[in-house]
């Protein structure tokens, strides 16, 4: 079975592009409406690169389940555009999300498509997002690529506001060395806009659909490297100021005012790093000058990565650290004693009270003194005769203890039973089983043997898409569980588990249960405390959130989880 991810990054760009069919063609083939595609640039905005015009294709006809190669299931269509479609789809055979384009193989672009596919297959960048297959089976043509769950695209990183200084410095380093090498092998994007560049968790800028976007939707340029450059900088332009470098609005970004052309991104908005601002100048075409600037303009990405090498670097902001609250002084200590003084002030100490001279004061003295020699004498007496109770208690409960074999020590204390699992069963509530067969080694005393989960692609919280996983223990009898502990195979962030009374071993629904307690740990053990006191016979162990773990020799990577031993304690 394999599992939905509630992050994942499109496998098409789903915005900037003029459709090239009719309206027919904006849903898809098993019925869901799919958002028509929108030109939202023109022919300036996206740079020099023009479209082919090539007869119209009928799209094949697909739906959600159909697979490909008896291993490609198709689940969601998330681009019609022109003949082709692009799908979320599951490779079955590894377990993992993909992202497929599909065309008809008499398409006009089917060869095109399938040439810079392979082309592109062969670059073996990381920077880039990679393609896994091209094929030509069933009258289809359908390129296969990864498809990054912890991926955000930089159109959605726009959407609160432009990157910090840092982040723009980081995203035009990265993307244009990757453009630089991927030139060097004789390869251009083409469409190199926010929503072909994405950052992953680890901060890592990666680019999608190189020569592959261009080659399906027909574009080609006579200057691939000047428009791929003329890209960079309209990407680096917009993370600094977030507008688009155009007239129109393109990508959920505002244009420039009409009539003012090109403006530097430093008279756009304040505070832009003026090295960043000059840099994307140099990078957008703007008739040969840049307004201003003496820099030459850059005109491929190898140019553009001399001149970021160039720059001063740009180091990442200094962590900020919270101050430690104000010393608390004691009463005795307040006052300005003892306080330093601020800066340029002088400190004023107060003239100490006069001494007890007098005939009265020398009185008084003496009066205290002996004041205090009588309160030690009788705290010194009490504390004596407490000490002695003390003795005489400790010598009868040693009586008590050595006399009475149930080693009691009152009422106060009660003793923890641990319970003896009887039998247990996986518990379904929605989609499939995980591992039924292997819920009894989570309660054989051997904590190398467990019970796992399958390796999901979204999380770590599995909802909506499955409310959760887990296993029904049968204590034998009526139970008052007050602690549950839960053995676990993987640490990480984050496991969930939750504990509920249920009346069978093999319960209706969740929702006939009781919840008992729950807890989140990102260690290899869980203690779950119960803190709706229920009896019951039957206790469900519920994982709602799992850590993600690399490949092993059980499942690939994913978000998955183990149980290795569960104890009940009452």
């Amino acid at each position: 079975m394999a599992e939905r991810s509630t992050a994942a990054v499109d496998v098409a760009d789903n915005s900037g592009d003029e459709p090239l069919t009719a309206k027919a063609d904006q849903s898809t083939a098993d019925g869901v409406a799919q958002n028509p595609e929108r030109d939202t640039e023109s022919d300036k905005a996206q740079g020099s690169g023009g479209i082919e015009e090539t007869e119209k294709a009928s799209p094949p006809e697909l739906h959600s389940g159909h697979k490909l190669a008896r291993r490609y299931r198709l689940e969601e269509c998330v681009t019609r555009l022109d003949g082709f479609s692009s799908w979320r789809a599951v490779d079955e055979k590894l377990r993992r999300a993909v992202g497929v384009h599909i065309l008809p193989a008499d398409h006009a672009r089917a060869r095109s498509v399938l040439a810079a596919a392979r082309s592109s297959a062969l670059l073996g960048d990381p920077r880039f997002v990679q393609v896994l297959d091209a094929v030509e089976e069933n009258d289809l043509v359908y390129v296969v690529h990864e498809w990054l769950p912890d991926a955000t695209e930089l159109t959605a990183l726009l959407a609160p506001g432009p990157l910090e200084v840092h982040d723009a410095y980081q995203m035009v380093s990265q993307i244009a060395s990757a453009m630089a090498a991927a030139h060097r092998e004789g390869l251009a994007h083409l469409r190199l806009n926010p929503n072909a560049v994405l950052r992953t968790s680890s901060g890592q800028w990666r680019i999608r659909g190189l020569a592959v976007n261009a080659a399906l939707r027909g574009i080609s340029s006579d200057t691939p490297q000047r428009t791929d450059t003329e890209a960079i900088g309209a990407l680096l332009y917009a993370a600094l100021t977030q507008r688009w470098p155009y007239e129109s609005d393109a990508f959920g970004l505002s244009g420039l005012p009409k009539g003012v052309g090109l403006i530097a991104p430093d008279q756009v908005r304040a505070g832009v790093h003026r090295g960043l601002s000059e840099l994307a100048m140099r990078a957008l075409a703007n008739d040969g000058a840049t307004a201003s600037r003496h820099e030459s303009a850059c005109t491929t990405p190898e140019e553009l990565v001399k001149a970021i090498g160039e720059m001063p670097r740009i180091r990442p902001p200094e962590p900020a650290f919270t101050a430690p609250p104000e010393y608390q002084r004691t009463t005795y200590q307040q006052g300005t004693y003892g306080r330093p003084s601020p800066p340029g002030a002088t400190q004023v100490l107060p003239t100490p009270p006069p001494p007890l001279q007098s005939r009265t004061g020398k009185a008084l003295k003496w009066a205290v003194s002996a004041l205090l020699i009588a309160a030690l004498g009788l705290g010194s007496w009490q504390l004596a005769d407490a000490l002695m109770d003390q003795g005489n208690k400790s010598e009868d409960t040693k009586q008590t203890q050595t006399t009475d074999g149930n080693d009691k020590t009152g009422d106060k204390t009660k003793p923890v039973k641990t319970f003896a699992i009887q039998g247990a069963k996986e518990f379904v509530a929605k989609g499939d089983p995980q591992h039924p067969n292997d819920v009894d080694k989570t309660y054989d005393g051997n904590k190398s043997t467990y019970w796992r989960t399958s390796s999901f692609i979204g999380g770590p919280v599995l909802a909506p898409y499955k409310p959760g996983v887990g296993i029904v223990y049968d204590l034998g009898s009526v139970q008052d569980v007050s602690t549950a502990t839960i053995g676990l195979y993987y640490s990480g962030d984050h496991t969930t588990v939750q504990l509920y009374a249920t009346n069978s071993l093999s319960p209706s629904s969740l929702d006939s249960m009781t919840q008992l307690g729950t807890v989140t740990t990102t260690g290899t053990s869980a203690t779950v405390k119960v803190t709706k006191h229920v009896k019951s016979r039957y206790v469900l162990v519920w994982l709602t959130a799992l850590p993600h773990a690399d490949s092993d020799q059980y499942s690939d990577a994913g978000y998955k989880q183990a149980i290795t031993d569960v104890k009940f304690m009452g």
